[in-house]
């Protein structure tokens, strides 16, 4: 169960985090009200998973999910650089969460 919550928390990363590119600068209402209900939750699912996963697997685990649907949302929202190299590196995070969870207590 934690790690479900763990990928739900992940995935919320990703919706405040653009969120707060559509806020403007937290200057639209209803974006901002988004991306601040997206936080509190996936903070608290976050939180919730820390019960049981150790600390630095699910903070890793965590914030992976949140920068690699980012990217990948930033390449198909905002026409942000998908060049090889980038889209290696992302692929390196991927390995990391990927080894975090193999390895996880």
């Amino acid at each position: 169960m934690a790690w479900l919550l763990l990928v739900i928390a992940g995935l919320l990363e990703i919706v405040w985090a653009i969120g707060m590119k559509y806020s403007d600068g937290f200057t639209k209402f209803w974006p901002t009200v988004g991306t601040l209900a997206a936080m509190v939750v996936s903070f608290g699912l976050l939180g919730a998973a820390m019960r049981t996963l150790p600390v630095g697997t699910a903070y890793g685990v965590w914030v992976g999910i949140g920068t690699v649907g980012t990217v990948l949302l930033g390449i198909g929202l905002f026409n942000e650089s998908a060049d090889p190299i980038r889209m290696l590196f992302v692929g390196l995070i991927i390995a990391g969460i990927i080894g975090l969870k193999m390895t996880a207590a």
